[in-house]
């Protein structure tokens, strides 16, 4: 924030909150010096609603009293702007602090930051170093697609967005219309659960395959947002997780690690080829895809046939 403006918030705040009656916008004007060197009204007004927006969302209780001569009238008062006092034991504070370098990769961790000094001006214990007390932890969130900070204000503002998406077995992307309704990571990758608009039905994307930038979209959900998106279910069964039986596929010796993690069993193939149980569910001739030529399906049938289709059908764009 840069030094002029945060000296017109301060200024600001101290006019709302050393004030016993509500201050009209024309009285705040007349307080506060940045306000005086406004080049019109209009520029004035824009300014003033700006800095009491930022306020408000530093944290900053503002009441607005109406018929006030004719003019709205405005205040800070203290009680409303006085934490209670905050008791937090030290596995609290740890798990706070955790919380907090958990985004530290991640666009949020000014925001992550900032609500931990707020505690800690609140009365989180200064003398808890969660990397102290949890020596073993330090988590990480990554968040290196640019489509995630988009997506996740779209969710939190129920706000339809359009974006282009690449299967794994498309050749180029396609446009999708999508009404987000939850982001979730799951084994190092981030997804986005919403209603497809195009496809009429609820759809689990993976940020990394999103293309280009986000574009978000004026006007209403048209589809109900369920109270509960399971998204690492729906993934979880994509993936055959939820598999029933068996598939056996021939993997290039030092390729295809999470596919090893998977494996029910791993016999030497020979030749620089290693042989693979892996489950078989929903989803697994997808994923099988994206291992390419290190990858050939023995059986069953239908797994090599549909493997082979999604090849072909790739080669083909």
């Amino acid at each position: 924030m840069a030094i002029a403006k945060a000296e017109r918030l301060m200024n600001l705040a101290l006019c709302l909150l050393g004030t016993r009656r509500p201050l009209s916008k024309r009285e705040l004007r007349g307080s506060v010096e940045a306000y005086l060197e406004a080049s019109s009204e209009d520029a004035f007004n824009r300014m003033f609603e700006r800095d009491k927006d930022d306020l408000r969302e530093l944290g900053l209780v503002i009441e607005t009293v109406d018929n006030l001569d004719g003019e709205t009238g405005y205040r800070a008062g203290r009680d409303s702007n006085r934490l209670p006092p905050v008791t937090l034991d030290a596995e609290e504070a740890a798990a706070l602090g955790l919380a907090a370098k958990v985004w530290q990769q991640a666009r949020l961790a000014g925001a992550a930051s900032g609500a931990l000094q707020k505690l800690r001006a609140a009365g989180l214990p200064e003398t808890v170093d969660p990397y102290e007390t949890h020596s073993a932890l330090e988590p990480r969130i990554p968040v290196h697609e640019a489509a995630f900070e988009p997506l996740m204000l779209a969710c939190r503002d129920r706000r339809p967005v359009v974006f282009d998406y690449r299967k794994s077995t498309a050749p180029r992307p396609e446009t999708r219309q999508v009404e987000p309704w939850a982001l979730e990571c799951w084994r190092g990758h981030w997804y986005l659960a919403g209603f497809d608009r195009d496809r009429g039905a609820e759809r689990v994307f993976r940020l990394s395959r999103i293309t280009g930038r986000v574009r978000a979209r004026s006007g209403p959900f048209l589809a109900e947002v369920p109270s509960v998106v399971t998204v690492r279910e729906t993934v979880a069964a994509w993936a055959g997780e939820s598999a029933d039986r068996s598939a056996f596929i021939r993997l290039r010796s030092g390729a295809g690690y999470p596919l090893r993690a998977k494996a029910i069993s791993v016999q030497d193939g020979g030749d620089g080829w290693d042989e693979l149980e892996v489950p078989y569910g929903h989803g697994l001739d997808a994923w099988l895809v994206e291992f390419g030529p290190d990858v050939v399906v023995l059986e069953p049938a239908e797994l090599r046939a549909d493997v082979i289709d999604r090849l072909r059908a790739v080669a083909k764009g």
